[in-house]
């Protein structure tokens, strides 16, 4: 190719623009697009994750309501000003549709949601591979499990997982999801968004960070026995060094200067069940409390109980058709003589962190119940008829219960709510004019 002095000249100015990985100016183009107000913080943790080439990725773990969406997006962006357009994003199932409406209103990013319906639609288009698009592709943490060989032979320029905090166990066995998606994307640069990097243990951190770099720690047990109880100053700063260059944290302490918040202020109201209401509470509990139980998955008791709890604590209407479910699943059991071994359908529907919580849990190792599939014995079929009628009694209970007592405690609540908050403002507006 011949180039005039002019081309040169151009090409040649083109060359200077070039900006380092940790220059502000890298983010100049697609700053000019975005369609949001951006804050410093935002920018500096894009910057962050850009900062260094040779990493396989960064966590960034502001505080709620900072940003971290923003920022992803500040990344998708650029990659995508790149020309590149092998982009992942793997989101809670609620999230999708969020995500995809941000990245086009904010970023002009266009996305399609992968599931299985579309997924299979674009395989009978011809398309043998859905994954490879040219759009930021957006699919569920389950959808990402399933389709990990799909993952794995799409060359990524940059796979986004948010609320990564739910692949905190990812060093645990037991924890499916989170193993498929790691070992699905562990050869491509990653960003991780969590408010929560670490919950319960310090082994959390551990699991996420090995996502970004299975060498960071070395091995669990060498952390473990080093960093879990962090008895000395000197322990505690060298992991504070390591999780530097991989993790960002901006607190909203940080940037109170330019963010401004409204302070928040709990009120208690309480609430007194009624007669029925705590009935049914009762006998569930004992149900719950129960030896043996054939409704319930044997590998998933411990989960299904806890399920169960939450949505009897949240009103009866909640736990209705749960119980409906469980019937209904326990009969057709009983009709073909199997044992369940599944999740009645109604359960998604009430409780949408059931697939977040299943993959935490580990089997309980029930050996009460028939194993998964197998016949049960006459003696066992009349006690999973006895289990039916409970059940029905419990959804006939449920049913005929009108009065929420909690939600209408609730009405009162936001009165006192809406009441203080007008008085906070008030007093607010007082105090300004004080001070001018």
């Amino acid at each position: 190719m011949n180039l005039t002095d002019y081309h040169a000249k151009y090409y040649a100015f083109e060359l200077t623009k070039r900006c380092s990985s940790d220059s502000v100016e890298k983010l100049a183009s697609v700053l000019a697009d975005a369609q949001v107000d951006l804050n410093p913080h935002q920018v500096e943790a894009a910057l962050f994750a850009f900062n260094n080439p040779f990493s396989r990725g960064a966590i960034l773990a502001d505080e709620v309501g900072l940003g971290k969406t923003i920022e992803a997006g500040l990344l998708l962006s650029q990659r995508w000003a790149e020309r590149k357009r092998r982009l992942l994003v793997i989101v809670p199932a609620n999230l999708r549709k969020q995500w995809s409406q941000e990245l086009a209103d904010k970023f002009y990013l266009p996305s399609v949601i992968l599931e299985n319906r579309s997924f299979n639609d674009f395989i009978c288009a011809g398309n043998l591979n859905p994954f490879k698009q040219d759009a930021v592709i957006l699919c569920s943490y389950q959808f990402a499990r399933k389709m990990e060989p799909y993952i794995r032979r799409t060359s990524w320029a940059l796979v986004v997982i948010d609320e990564a905090h739910r692949l905190r166990n990812v060093y645990k066995t037991s924890s499916k999801i989170a193993l498929a998606i790691k070992q699905a994307v562990a050869n491509f640069p990653k960003l991780l968004l969590t408010a929560t990097p670490l919950q319960n243990s310090l082994l959390e951190l551990y699991g996420l960070v090995s996502i970004i770099d299975n060498y960071a720690f070395g091995d669990i047990k060498s952390y473990r026995s080093r960093f879990t109880r962090l008895s000395n100053e000197i322990d505690f700063a060298e992991l504070k060094e390591r999780l530097k260059p991989l993790c960002k944290r901006t607190l909203r302490r940080h940037v109170l200067e330019y963010v401004k918040y409204t302070n928040r202020h709990a009120l208690v109201q309480e609430f007194i069940p009624s007669p029925e209401e705590q009935r049914l509470y009762d006998i569930v509990s004992d149900y719950l409390q129960q030896a043996t139980l054939y409704a319930l998955p044997a590998s998933q008791r411990h989960l299904m109980t806890l399920i169960l709890r939450k949505l009897l604590a949240s009103s009866t209407y909640a736990i209705s058709g749960t119980l409906e479910g469980l019937a209904q699943k326990l009969e057709s059991a009983v009709a073909v003589s199997e044992s369940v071994d599944s999740l009645p359908e109604e359960l998604p529907e009430n409780w949408e962190d059931m697939e977040e919580l299943a993959d935490e849990w580990e089997d309980d190792g029930d050996t009460t119940t028939p194993p998964e599939g197998i016949r049960p014995t006459p003696e066992q079929l009349a006690d999973m008829r006895r289990e039916i009628a409970q059940l029905w009694e419990f959804h006939s209970l449920a049913k005929s219960i009108i009065k929420n007592s909690k939600g209408e405690v609730l009405l009162t609540a936001l009165r006192k709510g809406f009441k203080a908050a007008a008085e906070a403002q008030k007093t607010q507006g007082e105090a300004t004019l004080q001070q001018k």
